[in-house]
Parts: structure tokens; sequence; C-alpha cells
């Protein structure tokens, strides 16, 4: 398989599983978020052993190996994006698979299992222009305030969703124009979004429009925008306006 076609079948047969998981009435809340993280990244994990055993990986659920710094190929992955909205039994939670190469991610795939759907690095999308009001995607749980500023400042309705995965993908789908997010991640948080979206043709970047930059020894990368193209300048000057930016 090509590095695109493993991401997908990874990211889909680990969506498979967790689905399984959610679905067997063994876990419920905190326990089964606990269950499908620990399950997603053990066949995960082996997975990329057997078809890659030559590259690194970077995993929520793996203790960190520096070594990773050395290699130009590091799969940046989250086997369960949404833990909470996946113990809840919600639609709203991903898996993310992706591969970073010297920094950058060039290949992605997110499944949306509850959907069920898999987004990967294969095709362009045009992305729509918005019919009325421009729509933007926010944590349902907690809001960050920049966000929230910019919506006002653009006259956007805010759309509360759970995981980062699912909210990016909402944007690739056409169900919302933006996402702007400044209340901490970290790579794997970003990285398959990040390439797919970027593969489809839209704007990826921080917040302060420079690039997103993977595999670092820092893995915390707090803030991301995904777009379409002909919104992100008007997006990006509404963050510079902010106070606190």
């Amino acid at each position: 398989m090509t590095d695109v076609e493993l991401a997908r079948h990874i990211a889909g047969i680990a969506g498979q599983i967790l689905v399984t998981l959610q679905k067997s009435g063994l876990f419920e809340g905190k326990a089964l978020g606990k269950a499908g993280d620990r399950v997603a990244n053990a066949f995960i994990m082996a997975a990329l052993a057997e078809q890659r055993p030559d590259d690194a990986v970077l995993s929520e659920e793996e203790k960190d190996n520096s070594d990773r710094l050395n290699r130009e190929r590091v799969w940046i992955v989250d086997p369960l994006d949404g833990t909470r909205e996946y113990g809840e039994e919600r639609t709203d939670w991903a898996v993310h698979i992706a591969l970073a190469i010297n920094g950058k991610a060039e290949i992605g795939a997110v499944a949306l299992p509850g959907i069920p759907l898999t987004l990967c690095t294969e095709r362009k999308l045009d992305a729509a222009a918005a019919e009325g009001k421009l729509r933007m995607l926010v944590s349902r749980t907690r809001p960050a305030a920049e966000a929230v500023a910019v919506a006002e400042k653009l006259g956007a309705e805010l759309v509360p969703m759970g995981s980062a995965g699912a909210k990016a993908m909402a944007v690739v789908r056409g169900e919302a124009e933006i996402y702007l997010h400044s209340g901490g991640q970290y790579e794997w948080d970003s990285c398959a979004p990040v390439a797919v979206a970027q593969a489809a043709g839209f704007h990826v970047s921080r917040i302060d429009g420079s690039p997103l930059v993977y595999n670092q020894a820092d893995v915390y990368l707090p803030d991301l925008l995904i777009c379409p193209l002909q919104y992100a300048g008007q997006v990006l000057a509404s963050i510079q306006e902010l106070p606190s930016v």
C-alpha cells in the first residue's frame, strides 16, 4: 500500500474497532473512553510497526521517544480524538493517522466512524462560498475566547462540536466555513486534519498566519486556523485586531 492508502486503511479499521467496543455494552462513560484509547492505540502501533518498521511514531497514548527527532518520516497519530464524545456515545469523534515528512503534514487520514466516513489526502475539493452567515466551529464545552471574538467581528454563527478532527472535517465537508482554535492543542490533534484540509485546497496555518511545523521536541502546538482560501485574509486580519494577539 502507498502511505495514503495505509493511513486510510488503518484509520478506518481503528474506527471499526472503536465502534464495536462502543456498542459492546461492556464499558460506559469515562471507562469507555479509556478503553477506546488503549485498544485503538495498540492496534495502530502494531499496524505501523508491521507495515512501516523503519518509520518513527508519535502517538498521544505512547511515551515519547526523542529518536523521532532524527527521522525524516514520523507518523503522528491520535488513536481517539474526542475521548469524551466517544464515551458519551456521540458521533463527533475521530481517528487521526498522519505522516509528517521533514516537519510537514504530508499524508493524512481522518476517520469519522460515527457517521461513518474517512477522509484522506487523495483529492482536491472546491470549497463553495458561504451563502448567508459564515459558520465558525468551536468547542462544545469550552469555546476559545479568541474564536468567539472573531466570530462577533465577522458576524459568524458559532457551531459547537466535539473533537478537533470532527470540526476540521466539517469545514472540509462544507458544513461550516471556519475552524479557529486557540485553546491549546498538541501535534496529534491537528496533523492529520491539517494534511487532509491542505490537500483538499483549504487554508491551514497558525492563528498568526505562520505554518504548522510538526515533529518538534515540544509537541505543544496550541492554535490552528482552517478555512477556505477566500476567507483566510479576513479571518487572520480579525485575529490580529484582537487585543490579546
